[in-house]
C-alpha cells in the first residue's frame, strides 16, 4: 500500500528531474516501444509492462528511498551494490538481455520478502508506471529553483514542504 503511494512519485520525480541522461532514456524507450508522436495521452496496464528503463527508475527511487524508511530494513549498500551505491542507476535493474533484473529481497526491501512479500507489488507497479509514463511523456518536470526537498518526520517518507515543481508540456 505504502509503496505505490505518493512517497514514490515524490522521489521518482526529483531523482528524474536531477537526471536529466535518465529522462531522455525514459523517452526514448516510451517512443521505441510505442511508436508516439509527441501527444500527451494515457498508458495501458499492457504498454506500461514494456517500459523496462522506468521499471528500473521506479526500482531505483524505491531502493534509494523506501517508503516506509522507519521499518529498519535497509540493504547493506556498498557490499550489495557496489560503490556507486548512492547514485541512481536505473541501469542496474535491467538485465543484459533488456529485461527486468528481479533482485533478491535482501537488495531491495520495499516489497518485503518470503512469505510476507506484498500481494500487490506488481499491481503497484503498473500503476506507478502508467501514470509516471503520462506524466513524464505530457510534461517535462522541472525542481522549482530554491526549493529545498527535504524529508518530514514522519513514519511515511514524504517530503517536508512538498516538491514543488514546474510542469511545461512538451513539444
Amino acid at each position: 500500500m505504502f509503496a505505490g503511494r505518493d512517497t514514490t512519485s515524490t522521489c521518482l520525480f526529483w531523482l528524474v528531474a536531477q537526471n536529466p541522461t535518465a529522462e531522455a532514456k525514459i523517452l526514448e524507450e516510451m517512443e521505441a516501444e510505442h511508436g508516439l508522436k509527441g501527444k500527451w495521452r494515457a498508458f495501458s496496464a499492457e504498454e506500461s509492462r514494456k517500459l523496462v528503463y522506468l521499471h528500473g527508475a521506479l526500482c531505483e527511487s524505491l531502493r534509494l528511498f523506501p517508503p516506509v524508511a522507519l521499518e529498519h530494513k535497509a540493504p547493506v549498500m556498498e557490499s550489495v551494490w557496489g560503490k556507486d551505491c548512492l547514485e541512481f542507476k536505473p541501469e542496474r535493474w535491467i538485465s543484459p538481455s533488456g529485461k527486468i533484473k528481479h533482485e533478491p529481497s535482501y537488495k531491495f526491501p520495499a516489497f518485503d520478502a518470503g512469505p510476507r512479500t506484498c500481494l500487490g507489488k506488481e499491481m503497484a507497479f503498473v500503476q506507478m508506471k502508467m501514470v509516471a509514463a503520462a506524466i513524464l511523456y505530457g510534461y517535462k518536470v522541472r525542481l522549482v529553483e530554491g526549493h529545498k526537498v527535504s524529508p518530514r518526520d514522519s513514519i511515511i517518507l514524504h517530503a517536508r514542504g512538498g516538491l514543488k515543481v514546474l510542469l511545461s508540456k512538451r513539444n
